[in-house]
Protein backbone atom coordinates (compact mmCIF):
# COMPACT_ATOMS: atom_id res chain seq x y z
CA UNK A 1 0.00 0.00 0.00
CA UNK A 2 2.93 2.31 -0.60
CA UNK A 3 0.97 4.27 -3.21
CA UNK A 4 -1.72 5.10 -0.65
CA UNK A 5 0.91 6.34 1.79
CA UNK A 6 2.08 8.78 -0.86
CA UNK A 7 -1.49 10.09 -1.19
CA UNK A 8 -1.78 10.90 2.53
CA UNK A 9 -0.95 14.63 2.12
CA UNK A 10 -3.62 15.01 -0.56
CA UNK A 11 -6.15 13.06 1.52
CA UNK A 12 -5.53 15.28 4.56
CA UNK A 13 -5.82 18.38 2.36
CA UNK A 14 -9.16 17.18 1.01
CA UNK A 15 -10.42 16.26 4.47
CA UNK A 16 -9.44 19.66 5.85
CA UNK A 17 -11.01 21.46 2.90
CA UNK A 18 -14.31 19.58 2.98
CA UNK A 19 -14.74 19.83 6.74
CA UNK A 20 -13.61 23.45 6.72
CA UNK A 21 -16.24 24.42 4.16
CA UNK A 22 -18.95 22.66 6.19
CA UNK A 23 -17.96 24.46 9.39
CA UNK A 24 -17.67 27.85 7.67
CA UNK A 25 -21.16 27.40 6.23
CA UNK A 26 -22.79 26.53 9.55
CA UNK A 27 -20.74 29.05 11.53
CA UNK A 28 -21.72 31.85 9.12
CA UNK A 29 -25.37 30.96 9.56
CA UNK A 30 -25.15 31.01 13.35
CA UNK A 31 -23.51 34.44 13.32
CA UNK A 32 -25.17 36.25 10.43
CA UNK A 33 -27.89 34.81 8.21
CA UNK A 34 -29.78 32.77 10.83
CA UNK A 35 -28.50 34.25 14.09
CA UNK A 36 -31.82 34.73 15.86
CA UNK A 37 -33.30 31.37 14.89
CA UNK A 38 -30.06 29.68 15.91
CA UNK A 39 -30.11 31.39 19.31
CA UNK A 40 -33.74 30.32 19.74
CA UNK A 41 -32.82 26.73 18.83
CA UNK A 42 -30.13 26.74 21.51
CA UNK A 43 -32.61 28.07 24.10
CA UNK A 44 -35.08 25.31 23.16
CA UNK A 45 -32.40 22.74 24.00
CA UNK A 46 -31.71 24.21 27.44
CA UNK A 47 -28.57 26.06 26.36
CA UNK A 48 -27.94 29.78 26.77
CA UNK A 49 -28.50 31.89 23.66
CA UNK A 50 -24.92 33.16 23.73
CA UNK A 51 -23.73 29.56 23.19
CA UNK A 52 -25.05 29.89 19.64
CA UNK A 53 -22.70 32.82 19.00
CA UNK A 54 -19.73 31.10 20.67
CA UNK A 55 -20.38 28.00 18.59
CA UNK A 56 -20.71 30.12 15.45
CA UNK A 57 -17.39 31.85 16.10
CA UNK A 58 -15.57 28.57 16.70
CA UNK A 59 -17.17 26.98 13.63
CA UNK A 60 -16.53 29.93 11.32
CA UNK A 61 -12.95 30.65 12.32
CA UNK A 62 -12.10 27.01 13.05
CA UNK A 63 -13.34 26.08 9.59
CA UNK A 64 -11.19 28.80 8.01
CA UNK A 65 -8.16 27.56 9.95
CA UNK A 66 -8.83 24.00 8.81
CA UNK A 67 -8.98 25.07 5.17
CA UNK A 68 -5.56 26.74 5.26
CA UNK A 69 -4.13 24.20 7.70
CA UNK A 70 -3.13 26.60 10.46
CA UNK A 71 -3.40 25.58 14.14
CA UNK A 72 -5.19 22.52 12.81
CA UNK A 73 -4.99 20.30 15.87
CA UNK A 74 -6.26 22.98 18.25
CA UNK A 75 -9.07 23.97 15.87
CA UNK A 76 -9.99 20.34 15.29
CA UNK A 77 -10.16 19.62 19.02
CA UNK A 78 -12.46 22.60 19.60
CA UNK A 79 -14.66 21.55 16.71
CA UNK A 80 -14.70 17.96 17.99
CA UNK A 81 -15.96 19.24 21.34
CA UNK A 82 -18.71 21.21 19.61
CA UNK A 83 -19.81 18.16 17.63
CA UNK A 84 -19.77 16.04 20.79
CA UNK A 85 -22.03 18.62 22.44
CA UNK A 86 -24.34 18.61 19.41
CA UNK A 87 -24.61 14.83 19.59
CA UNK A 88 -25.22 14.85 23.33
CA UNK A 89 -27.77 17.68 23.48
CA UNK A 90 -29.59 17.21 20.16
CA UNK A 91 -28.52 14.11 18.24
CA UNK A 92 -29.26 11.34 20.71
CA UNK A 93 -32.50 12.82 22.08
CA UNK A 94 -34.60 10.23 20.25
CA UNK A 95 -32.17 7.38 20.86
CA UNK A 96 -29.28 5.85 18.98
CA UNK A 97 -31.52 4.27 16.35
CA UNK A 98 -32.57 7.71 15.02
CA UNK A 99 -29.44 7.85 12.86
CA UNK A 100 -30.76 10.45 10.35
CA UNK A 101 -30.99 12.97 13.20
CA UNK A 102 -27.32 12.76 14.14
CA UNK A 103 -25.44 11.38 11.13
CA UNK A 104 -23.95 14.74 10.03
CA UNK A 105 -22.57 15.83 13.42
CA UNK A 106 -21.27 12.32 14.04
CA UNK A 107 -19.46 12.06 10.69
CA UNK A 108 -18.08 15.60 10.88
CA UNK A 109 -17.05 15.09 14.52
CA UNK A 110 -15.14 11.91 13.68
CA UNK A 111 -13.49 13.69 10.76
CA UNK A 112 -12.22 16.60 12.83
CA UNK A 113 -11.09 14.20 15.54
CA UNK A 114 -9.02 12.40 12.90
CA UNK A 115 -7.46 15.74 11.95
CA UNK A 116 -6.68 16.41 15.61
CA UNK A 117 -4.96 13.03 15.82
CA UNK A 118 -3.07 13.11 12.49
CA UNK A 119 -2.47 16.82 12.04
CA UNK A 120 -2.77 18.92 8.90
CA UNK A 121 -0.22 17.13 6.76
CA UNK A 122 2.59 18.57 4.66
CA UNK A 123 0.29 20.64 2.42
CA UNK A 124 -0.56 23.15 5.14
CA UNK A 125 0.54 26.34 6.83
CA UNK A 126 1.22 24.32 9.98
CA UNK A 127 3.90 22.39 8.13
CA UNK A 128 5.29 25.47 6.39
CA UNK A 129 5.56 27.49 9.60
CA UNK A 130 6.13 24.99 12.41
CA UNK A 131 8.06 22.08 10.88
CA UNK A 132 11.28 21.13 12.60
CA UNK A 133 14.36 22.67 11.08
CA UNK A 134 16.96 20.09 10.13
Amino acid sequence: MNILDKLRPVALLQLRGALGVIFVYYGWGKLFSEAESSAQFFRQHALPAYASYVTGIVELFGGCLLIVGLFTRISALLLTAIMAGALWKVGFVNGVLAVPQYQLPMAVGVGVFALAAFGAGVISLDYAIFRQKA
